[in-house]
């Protein structure tokens, strides 16, 4: 790395208030070791975006987003289809991606392991859908896209509670939507790899996962699934049942879980999400943990479009 950008929201999550000295630390790390470093604070959503527009314009040949699943999703929208590379330092409530890579650590002792990693080009998901407006959108994605209970989850966090509560407001919310969500189904078509024919399940919740660990109690929550991998590994709950849901998460919690005809991990290389005939029910629509709409939706894969920063010993 010789020109590198850091992009920072220094709002949001937890420890705001010592997000810009953390900064500064990963900065000294990087300049010291003759890098040349810039920081760039992101304000009002989707800021992030612009921000990496312009360091990619600016001739940077990495841009590490500092912060939170947001500021990863954000700037990668700018690094998809470029040579410049991401690098992540994780600084917001949760970073998924930076715990796949082993990057759970101070900042500037990521800045430094940052310093010996390798430029890897991998592949990211692409999700289609319908924004607030009812206009189509997309979005790339590096770590999951998700429709039905956990994009609920996702727009029921209070971001002033969120930087309060941290990773505990996730728990709560989780239990009230687990407590009185009646999760309602809705169809999802498989493509069937190279037949061009359709698999259609019946679902309450598909998550496209793209990573093998989100960290924490999450270890594991796909196997199979990695970032160099071109196809879509999905987790469909073919169910609407509470236990059925509480069993298999605690289960995940136990490292113990295991996928039946309720619960399926099933792998294609793209997959339509459509309401059931005569549906009115509203289902919300995330990716990297950002609510984006709803249904209609398409899943895909982008082959071999981000170069990501693979630090030492870690496998994508």
């Amino acid at each position: 790395m010789r020109r590198v950008a850091l992009i920072y929201n220094p709002a949001s999550g937890q420890y705001s208030a010592r997000r810009p000295i953390a900064v500064n630390e990963a900065l000294t790390v990087l300049r010291e070791a003759g890098v040349e470093a810039e920081a760039y604070e992101t304000g009002e959503p989707g800021s992030g975006t612009a921000r990496a527009g312009e360091a990619v314009r600016g001739g940077f040949d990495a841009i590490v987003a500092c912060g939170g699943d947001g500021t990863v999703h954000e700037v990668v929208q700018s690094l998809v289809g470029s040579d410049v590379a991401l690098g992540v330092i994780p600084l917001g409530t949760a970073n998924a991606l930076a715990a796949n890579l082993g990057l759970i650590a101070t900042p500037a002792k990521v800045a430094r392991t940052l310093l010996d990693a390798r430029p890897v080009r991998v592949p990211v998901g692409r999700i289609h859908f319908r924004d607030g407006a009812g206009n189509p959108a997309s979005r790339y994605f590096v770590v999951a896209a998700g429709i039905g209970p956990d994009a609920l989850l996702m727009s029921r966090l209070d971001a002033g509670l969120k930087r309060r509560l941290g990773y505990v407001l996730y728990l709560i919310e989780a239990a009230k939507i687990w407590a009185t969500d009646p999760f309602p189904l809705f169809e999802a078509a498989l493509a069937v790899n190279g037949t061009g024919t359709e698999r259609v399940v019946e679902v309450s919740q598909l998550l496209a996962v793209r990573v093998r660990s989100f960290g924490g109690a999450l270890r594991q929550l796909a196997p199979g699934a990695t970032l160099r991998d071109p196809s879509l590994h999905l987790l469909a709950f073919g169910t609407r049942s509470r236990l059925q849901y509480l069993k298999f998460l605690l289960a995940v919690v136990a490292g113990r879980h295991t996928f039946n005809g309720h619960i399926q991990l099933l792998e294609t290389e793209a997959v339509q999400c459509r309401a059931r005939n005569g549906s009115r029910e509203t289902m919300f629509v995330e990716a990297d943990g950002e609510v984006l709409g709803s249904l209609p939706v398409k899943i895909e894969v982008v082959p071999q479009a981000l170069t990501l920063l693979i630090p030492p010993g870690a496998e994508p």
